[in-house]
């Protein structure tokens, strides 16, 4: 996780990349300017009144960082931190924190070999692990995330840079809301993907079992779980009806203190292209569309290893069986 790249694009991750023009000067004189770049207020002509510039209007400074996620990301609570070196001169950074309401605690990367290099107006990818999310009624906090940058130029001392954190694809607030939900559906019962994968004699199509586990009744009492869906994956299908299967289960209600179950997903392959496995990264992250209290939403179970290695090879074989 501590490795860094250069970003590319995905299907979760980006959108149209935002254009960075500003250059600073060069050679001995960056750190002036990280100086000025960082404190200086513009002196400009007196000018009619115009609304105050937000700080990620501001001008960037020496290094700027971005907030996005890729579908390596998805299902692990990480994200990516995008560095950019604005400056003409290769720069070291050491630390990179970013700190959310949303979250309890701060988002903080160090890289494993103890610095990375940013080369000159060039941006660098870096994953961090996402900490607990903040559940509380966040209505009038800020959504704005602001960061730290711990970063050096050759032969210069690290200076730490305070600067705003943009969220252009609102990463944060989407793992939040999904982070929170899954904590109150655990308040309920566990969810699970059994171990197993129960294989039809044909080798078209397959059974997942969801196994649910209620907690026990709890004083005060608990909002029960509502099952609304289970949905399909880009490597799982519903199992139609000339295959004799049933329907997915729609509407199950949890409460706390009931016993445990499994419920039975008849699957097939959502498509058989050579790149279907090879390429996965969310096929076998199975979407539960959920509601508990007053939180809606969908709930991402995962297979875990072993289930995830049956699932590659059932549709491997059923796409070769035709």
């Amino acid at each position: 996780m501590a490795g860094a790249s250069t970003p590319r694009t995905t299907a979760i991750r980006r959108g149209p990349a935002s254009a960075r023009t500003a250059r600073p000067e060069t050679g001995d004189r960056v750190l002036p300017f990280l100086t000025a770049a960082v404190l200086a207020v513009s002196a400009c002509s007196p000018q009619p009144p115009t609304p105050a510039a937000s700080p990620a209007a501001a001008a960037p400074g020496p290094v700027t960082i971005e907030v996005n996620q890729s579908r390596d990301q998805y299902g692990q609570h990480a994200i990516l931190l995008q560095l950019t070196n604005t400056t003409d001169v290769l720069l070291t950074v050491d630390l990179a924190r970013v700190t959310s309401p949303l979250f309890n605690g701060d988002i903080a990367w160090t890289p494993q070999a103890g610095s990375l290099e940013l080369p000159p107006h060039q941006p660098k990818s870096v994953p961090a692990q996402l900490p607990p999310p903040a559940c509380a009624d966040l209505a009038t906090a800020s959504p704005q995330a602001s960061a730290t940058v711990s970063f050096a130029a050759a032969g210069q001392q690290p200076a730490a840079l305070s600067l705003p954190a943009p969220d252009p694809f609102g990463v944060l607030p989407r793992n939040n809301s999904e982070l929170c939900l899954a904590a109150d559906a655990a308040k309920v019962a566990g969810l699970a993907l059994d171990p197993h994968l129960e294989v039809a004699a044909d080798g078209r199509t397959a059974v997942v079992l969801l196994r649910i586990s209620p907690q026990p009744t709890a004083p005060g009492g608990t909002p029960p779980l509502t099952l609304h869906s289970v949905g399909g994956t880009p490597l799982l299908a519903e199992a139609g009806p000339e295959s004799g299967a049933e329907p997915w289960p729609r509407n199950v209600t949890v409460r706390t203190g009931e016993t445990g179950t499994a419920l039975a997903l008849r699957v097939r392959p959502a498509r058989c292209d050579p790149h279907a496995v090879a390429e996965d990264k969310v096929g076998t992250l199975l979407p539960l569309t959920v509601t508990v209290g007053t939180r809606e939403g969908v709930l991402k179970v995962a297979a875990g290893g072993p289930l995830r290695a049956q699932l590659y090879d059932f549709v491997t074989q059923a796409c070769q069986t035709g």
